[in-house]
């Protein structure tokens, strides 16, 4: 028997992928403008592409260090696209909406639930007022942390702007840095290492942009009453602390003798600290990321893999995708008909559509480093580090971005795009119809494993 039935969801990711597209190739040709760059001459597209799209995409991966090669036009139109793809682009199309006191649709409503990630359309107008207030209560206080230590060292003209620039970029998880001009290019914050307001509030932006605005709202109405969250809540926040504090224990292990050498043990637990958090999508480093033991870098990688929650700034397949894809091996073991946790079922659709991003985001990375190993000369393991960053909207680099040919710029430029609007998102646009057919087959074992 056929069933017939609407199917407006993939209609919507369409046009968020769509939005990030149109968001990306303005910032792109901006970018290719002579204003744009400090030579005052044309950059290539293909750069300007990149760097646009890891901007939008909050990623942090860059052909030319930020600083030295934009101007500040150049820079200002980084910044913007990273907010603006930090908190979507239907959010920050709101804005004008409550200014220009328009009426919010319920097309526009379902657009913002996409957008942001949410799984209810009610009260998502009032999600989207918390998100911006909270947006600029965060940033703002990140950056006049940031710029209180910036001051001495570059001015309190420089200082100040570049507090605010890397507020946004820590809090959209973008990575983006303007310290090259200063410290040399590509230096990140590895000149505050060890400067305890720089790294601890950078880390506390990151992790408050990646916890999601779900987790937000939550949080407000229950004032930090754990029993009284939602189940998602509840699966975030312990996911996050959980890698928070296992990622920052192996590294203060695996780097003692390594990056971390000549620094007393409170400094080396911060470092660790921070190279627990900023591969959770942000970008910054501390320490030069091809300088890491083996054992750091495939730890990077799983972080890099992971990323945020749902419903954030942050990109990955998100915590609460790892999760069920543990509690679904745990109950297929145990022999259990569904996976369970906090004392609640969770559905098989929902289960299903976890693998699947599992699977797609996998998939992606192999396919992107194979084409990128074919037709260059680095070795796998700088490739596979760079994909998995990529992928993951991280940022983090050993030096495969800056070197690489336009192949491979494209390549990377896809994956940021693709961990960016989701792998399952973009997939399902090339499934939309307007009508979809369902069958039922006849049932038969297959045999496995």
């Amino acid at each position: 028997m056929f069933v017939r039935k609407k199917n407006h969801h993939m209609g919507y990711s369409m046009v968020i992928a769509g939005g990030f597209f149109a968001i990306i190739m303005t910032g792109a040709i901006l970018l290719t403008l002579p204003i744009s760059s400090k030579a005052g001459t044309f950059t290539p597209f293909v750069d300007c592409l990149f760097t646009a799209t890891s901007a939008s995409c909050v990623t942090g991966l860059i052909p030319f260090d930020t600083a030295t090669h934009w101007t500040i036009f150049g820079q200002i139109v980084i910044i913007s696209m990273i907010q603006i793809g930090g908190l979507g682009f239907m959010t920050i199309s709101m804005i004008f909406m409550f200014l220009f006191r328009r009426k919010v649709g319920l097309r526009t409503r379902t657009l913002l639930k996409e957008s942001a990630n949410v799984m209810y359309i009610g009260g998502v107008v009032r999600l989207a007022k918390m998100i911006l207030r909270r947006t600029l209560i965060f940033e703002g206080i990140g950056a006049i942390l940031l710029a209180s230590q910036f001051i001495p060292d570059i001015g309190w003209k420089m200082g100040i702007y570049y507090g605010i620039f890397h507020s946004i970029s820590a809090f959209c998880n973008a990575g983006f840095d303007l310290m090259g001009i200063y410290f040399g290019p590509s230096s990140s914050i590895v000149h505050y290492q060890t400067n305890p307001v720089v790294c601890l509030t950078i880390c506390a932006l990151i992790v408050i942009g990646g916890l999601g605005f779900l987790v937000w709202d939550d949080i407000t109405r229950n004032r930090f009453r754990f029993k009284k969250f939602r189940l998602h809540t509840k699966v975030v926040l312990t996911a996050t602390a959980i890698l928070i504090v296992v990622g920052a224990a192996l590294f203060f292990v695996l780097e003692y003798n390594n990056t971390f050498a000549g620094k007393t043990v409170a400094e080396k637990a911060l470092m660790a600290v921070f190279q627990s958090v900023t591969p959770r999508t942000a970008g910054f480093n501390s320490v030069d990321q091809g300088s890491l033991t083996e054992g750091s870098k495939m730890l990077t990688m799983f972080l890099m893999f992971v990323g945020g929650s749902s419903g954030s700034t942050a990109g990955g397949i998100k915590t609460t995708t790892m999760v069920l894809i543990i509690l679904m091996v745990l109950s297929i073991i145990s022999n259990e008909r569904h996976a369970h946790i906090f004392g609640r079922r969770i559905d098989t659709d929902t289960t299903k559509r976890a693998a699947t991003i599992f699977a797609l985001n996998v998939s992606l990375i192999t396919l992107g480093t194979f084409l990128i190993c074919c037709t260059s000369n680095f070795s796998l393991e700088d490739v596979v580090f760079e994909a998995f960053s990529a992928m993951g909207t991280v940022g983090l680099t050993v030096g495969v971005s800056g070197a690489c040919n336009a192949f491979a710029k494209i390549i990377l430029t896809l994956l940021m795009y693709f961990g960016r609007v989701g792998s399952l998102s973009f997939a399902l646009i090339f499934t939309e119809k307007k009508t979809s057919r369902e069958l039922e087959y006849p049932e038969e074992a297959l045999m496995i494993g």
